[in-house]
């Protein structure tokens, strides 16, 4: 019995995965995601308390992930966090492309639902651990325009394998990216001062 309520609980995770995907987050019902997998809307209950704990469950790796790499940023600075960042994001990106594609384009009001409210705060370490946390804004811009495109690519390319996804995102990053330390002021070395 216990080997089918798990059956059950993962059949229901994966339909729902899919039909967000589909249909969206708020365009879903619980009695869609039960038609789905062949159950009553009952036992969508039984496993979950409501549409929201269900996103939450499908949702919990990838925002793991996420909240280990804002621990990994927390003591970094300059190009040292630019590149923690830009990998950790891309691998992060491409890695939970599912998850993504389930979010696309209802990001911001699932924000402010309380199993997402700290991903805002996240999102915006990464953010700035991404520009180097610098004030300029050229770099500022840049970051927030990659953090989007990286998961609106990662998001509409689903035909692309993971290998060669991440190599042309890390690239794209690479580029877009100025490291922030090319703008600290140089240091006198010892010849600076002899003359």
């Amino acid at each position: 019995m216990a080997r089918a309520v798990s059956e059950t609980h993962g059949e229901i995770l994966a339909a729902a995965a899919r039909r967000f995907a589909v249909t969206g987050y708020r365009g879903t019902s619980l009695q869609d995601i039960a038609r789905e997998v062949g159950c009553s809307k009952a036992t969508v209950l039984y496993h979950f308390a409501n549409k929201e704990t269900l996103l939450a469950e499908l949702m919990a790796p990838a925002i793991a992930v996420l909240q280990d790499l804002d621990d990994q940023l927390t003591d970094l600075t300059g190009t040292a966090a630019q590149e923690v960042a830009a990998t950790g994001f891309v691998d992060l990106a491409v890695r939970f492309r599912r998850e993504i594609a389930v979010l696309r384009g209802e990001f911001p009001e699932l924000l402010c639902q309380p199993p997402f409210a700290h991903i805002q705060r996240i999102s915006e370490r990464l953010r700035d651990a991404l520009a180097g946390h610098s004030d300029r804004s050229g770099p500022r811009i840049a970051a927030l325009v990659l953090l989007a495109g990286i998961s609106e690519a990662c998001a509409e390319f689903v035909d692309i394998p993971d290998d060669e996804l991440r190599a042309a995102l890390l690239t794209l990053v690479r580029r877009a990216i100025e490291p922030v330390d090319a703008h600290l002021p140089r240091q006198p070395t010892t010849e600076d001062k002899d003359s």
